[in-house]
C-alpha cells in the first residue's frame, strides 16, 4: 500500500486560505495523514474523500458552519475542540475566523484494524471535546516536527490509539472500554517478537510487523503485548535499544556515532539525549564508566 498523502484528504488543505506548516508526506505512513497549518476564513463545497477527518482546533473560540440549508449547523468550537467527518461523505464547511489546526486522516482500514477487523462508521460532529483524541493529535504533531526514523515505532503505536479512540466514540451505546481485562501474548510469541526486535534494532520497525510476528492484528498485538510487558512496544523497543547501546560501549570499541546508528538511534545526539532523558547519563559517562 503507498503512503498516504495530500491526495487522499478532503480538499480543505488545498483551499486558498488554509497555509501548511508541517505534514506526514515522505515518513512512508499508510494509514495515516497528518498535517499543521493556518487556516483563514473560508467557504468550501468538497468531494467525499477516501478517508476520516478529525481536526483539532489550537486557537479559538472560531465559528464552523457544516452542511447547507435545513441540515446546517454552526456552532463557535473553543480551543481544543474537534471536527469529525467521515469518509465517503460530501462536506460543506466554513470558517469564521483565523485559526491554527492539526489535521489528521484515517483510513478505514486502521479503524478497522482498532474494532478487530469489524468497519467502523463514525459520526459527523462539529465541536466536540475528548481529551485523548486531543493529546494524541498533539503527540503526533510533535513527531512530525521533530521526525527521527526510529520513532516509526511510536508512531504507528499512536495511530493504533487514535484510530482505537475514534472507533469507541463511534460504537453506538459502548460500554466502558477494557471492563475484562486482555490476555497477555504467549511465551512463544513474546519470544518471536522480541527476537524479531533484536534482529531489527538498527531498523525502523513498524507495529505491522511486530504484530505479524505474533499472527495477530495490530490492535490485538498492542492490548496484549501491554498486557505482558506492561509497556508499549515502542516502550519495550526503545528500552532494549539502549541496553545494547550500553553493552557496546562498555564492551566495544567502536566510536558513540556508530554505537548510536548500530542500535536504531539516528545519530550520536539522538542517543544522547535519549539516554540522558531515559537513564540520566550520558553515552561518555557510560563509556568512561565501562
Amino acid at each position: 500500500m503507498s503512503e498516504l498523502g495530500l491526495v487522499d484528504t478532503s480538499g480543505i488543505l488545498r483551499q486558498q486560505g488554509v497555509f501548511l506548516r508541517q505534514d506526514s508526506s515522505g515518513l512512508g505512513w499508510q494509514d495515516l495523514y497528518v498535517s499543521s497549518q493556518e487556516e483563514r476564513p473560508y467557504s468550501a463545497r468538497l468531494d467525499a474523500a477516501p478517508t476520516h477527518l478529525l481536526i483539532l482546533h489550537l486557537t479559538g473560540p472560531v465559528t464552523v458552519s457544516r452542511g447547507e440549508g435545513r441540515s446546517r449547523l454552526s456552532r463557535a468550537v473553543p480551543r481544543g475542540g474537534l471536527f469529525i467527518h467521515p469518509a465517503g461523505q460530501d462536506l460543506t464547511v466554513e470558517l469564521g475566523g483565523r485559526l491554527d489546526t492539526i489535521h489528521a486522516y484515517l483510513t478505514d482500514e486502521a479503524l478497522a484494524q482498532a474494532n478487530d477487523g469489524l468497519p467502523v462508521e463514525p459520526v459527523g460532529e462539529v465541536g466536540a471535546a475528548d481529551p485523548l483524541i486531543e493529546q494524541l493529535l498533539l503527540k503526533l504533531a510533535g513527531v512530525i516536527r521533530r521526525w527521527e526514523p526510529s520513532a516509526r515505532t511510536y508512531a504507528d503505536h499512536l495511530t493504533t490509539m487514535l484510530a482505537a479512540q475514534l472507533a469507541h466514540r463511534s460504537r453506538s451505546g459502548a460500554g466502558p472500554e477494557a471492563t475484562v481485562p486482555p490476555t497477555g501474548l504467549s511465551a512463544r510469541q513474546l519470544s518471536s517478537v522480541r527476537e524479531l526486535m533484536e534482529q531489527r534494532l538498527a531498523e525502523s520497525l513498524p507495529i505491522a510487523s511486530l504484530a505479524a510476528a505474533a499472527s495477530l492484528s495490530i490492535s490485538q498485538f498492542t492490548r496484549q503485548f501491554r498486557a505482558s510487558t506492561g509497556e508499549s512496544p515502542h516502550q519495550y523497543l526503545l528500552r532494549l535499544r539502549l541496553e545494547q547501546a550500553c553493552r557496546l560501549l562498555r564492551t566495544g570499541a567502536s566510536d558513540i556515532t556508530e554505537v548510536a546508528l548500530s542500535c536504531g538511534f539516528s545519530h550520536q545526539e539522538h542517543l544522547t539525549r535519549v539516554m540522558r532523558a531515559k537513564l540520566g547519563t550520558t553515552p561518555a559517562a557510560v563509556r568512561r564508566a565501562g
